[in-house]
């Protein structure tokens, strides 16, 4: 399923600790975008910091002004697409065995296991764990997904470098935004396995959600190639996503992985692998 979104009714989801990063600025100045935008609340924060640092958090409010204002003026011509799809799935060790519901075939996905548990006696990790094992003989469902921005933004004001830079940074901003609104109507209609979620936006933000949106690239799903396995499954240039041969995606603002429900599944990090894993991963 495709589901288009014009700017102003993603830009509510952005995360901006992401966004300032990107411009060097560490978490608390993000916090300008929580305050009121009257020039009272304004000043009254830019106080709350020491003297030495209200120069930055000059910055900081300068740079969210700019930021806003680019966003009110991508929303009269521009886009972000996002799309999904659910499929039946089962674990078989360390593989997601997933059906292409159209054709029936079945994709098997390998997947790579934590090298290093979160905890001392944990359990080392990995995504097929939050499947259902294909000798239940049950078949579970998982969500694939990808979005990203229109490919005509990459482009515009590159005669400007800060115009150009701000561009960049919001639009990777906004396919991940995007993503988190398409998210959340997959949990609650879609799917459906969490209809009487009513999160605000800055729960949804610390993924107070049932489930896990792990992207490809991401510390539980570190392999780029698996971007061609996820194509398959949804032929992403119908958001107009192309990979490179070495499956990178274009538009660079693009993101695509995979949704579980299950309520235990957590976000971890597989971490550097040992030659036993390498083998085992490549033969698979």
């Amino acid at each position: 399923m495709i589901i288009s979104y014009k700017i102003h009714t993603v830009s509510p989801y952005i995360n901006w600790i992401y966004f300032f990063h990107a411009w060097g600025f560490q978490p608390r100045f993000a916090a300008i975008a929580h305050i009121h935008g009257c020039d009272a609340c304004r000043a009254m924060w830019l106080t709350s910091f020491p003297e030495e640092e209200r120069g930055k958090a000059s910055e900081a409010m300068q740079l969210f002004k700019e930021a806003n204002r680019m966003l009110d003026s991508l929303d009269r011509d521009y886009e972000v697409k996002t799309l999904f799809k659910l499929c039946k799935a089962n674990a078989d060790g360390d593989n997601l065995l997933m059906e292409e519901r159209t054709s029936g075939v079945t994709l098997t996905l390998p997947l790579l296991r934590q090298q290093t548990p979160k905890k001392e006696g944990g359990p080392f990790l990995c995504l097929s764990d939050f499947v259902r094992p294909a000798s239940s003989g049950v078949a579970d469902i998982v969500g694939v997904f990808a979005a990203s921005i229109d490919a005509d933004m990459e482009g515009l004001y590159k005669q400007d470098p800060y115009k150009h830079l701000l561009v960049q940074t919001l639009s990777d901003r906004l396919a991940e935004a995007a993503t988190e609104k398409m998210h959340e109507y997959v949990r609650k209609e879609a799917w459906g396995y969490a209809k009487d979620e009513h999160l605000s936006i800055a729960d949804l933000l610390v993924e107070k959600y049932q489930g896990i949106r792990p992207a490809v690239g991401y510390p539980s799903l570190p392999d780029q190639s698996v971007n061609f396995l996820l194509d398959e499954l949804l032929d992403m240039q119908q958001i107009g996503i192309s990979l490179t041969e070495n499956g990178a995606m274009y538009p660079h603002a693009s993101v695509c992985g995979l949704m579980f429900a299950h309520p235990a599944a957590e976000y971890f990090a597989v971490g550097k692998i040992g030659n036993d894993q390498l083998e085992d991963y490549a033969r698979r």
